[in-house]
């Protein structure tokens, strides 16, 4: 069996030596549920094995490239504490496996990359997005912290002064803002985003891909060190935050579609 068939919230597409990974749950602009998660904890392990591909291209269906956490998911997170072990566990995995997978993973963000879609965003080794894509990671918004790995990555891109207003915040990003800051590699119309991202992929694979791989092993070195250093930490808090009344109380008022009220418990 194919291990395109054990998956359901990603689909896969190829072109010639592209593997393209769809983040497909349009209906909830691809926001990640409890499968989706678990998914994206294993996807880099196995695309980095299959045999028939050089490059990987991340995008989503439909108008967002994913809106971040699903709510649902959430309130399961904080009701079974057995189920965010486990969400612990596929955070770091998911982490690890992305900077560990040699071949070059490009991300086409085709609209919003919220939280997580953020952090994918920016682990990836090249990302293009439309100009009018949002990107920012709120999970302060929501009394959690960027324990998934947007702690690691924000500082590495930005610099820790406007990486600390940007996650205690959880301001935005339009794509453009983004490429001027070097959070990602170029920002176009959305008209031109497909054809771009096919150029790259094509220049890339008329290099000698051996070598493109292991000058990405080198370069992420580092990235490795420190996501080890820091992964087990910001998890270990975003497990703690996910029991406060504050979470509670977000997840509430986003149910009621009004601001939340924080009491710092």
């Amino acid at each position: 069996m194919s291990f395109f068939e054990r998956y359901e919230f990603f689909k896969f597409e190829r072109r010639g030596k592209v593997l393209n990974i769809i983040l497909n749950n349009p209906d909830k602009l691809n926001a990640f549920s409890e499968e989706g998660h678990r998914e994206l904890s294993r996807v880099f392990f196995d695309v980095a094995e299959d045999l028939d591909s050089e490059i990987i291209v991340v995008t989503g269906a439909g108008r967002a490239f994913t809106a971040g956490g699903d709510l649902e998911y959430m309130q399961k997170l904080r009701d079974n504490p057995e189920l965010m072990h486990r969400t612990i566990r596929e955070a770091k995995r998911f982490v690890y496996t992305l900077l560990d997978c040699e071949k070059p993973v490009i991300c086409k963000v085709n609209g919003d990359a919220i939280g997580l879609g953020t952090t994918l965003s920016f682990l990836a080794d090249i990302t293009f997005s439309t100009e009018d894509a949002k990107f920012g990671d709120p999970h302060n918004n929501v009394a959690l912290i960027a324990g998934d790995g947007g702690s690691v990555i924000w500082p590495q891109l930005m610099g820790y002064a406007r990486a600390k207003h940007y996650l205690f915040t959880g301001e935005v990003l339009k794509g453009k803002q983004a490429e001027d800051m070097g959070l990602i590699h170029k920002a176009l119309p959305a008209a031109e985003l497909d054809a771009a991202v096919d150029a790259y992929c094509d220049r890339l694979l008329a290099m000698p891909m051996q070598s493109v791989r292991w000058t990405k092993q080198v370069i992420n070195i580092p990235l490795k060190q420190l996501a080890h250093s820091m992964m087990d930490a910001g998890m270990a808090y975003e497990h703690i935050a996910g029991q406060t009344d504050d979470h509670q109380e977000a997840i509430n008022a986003f149910r009621e579609r009004r601001k939340p009220v924080f009491t710092g418990k």
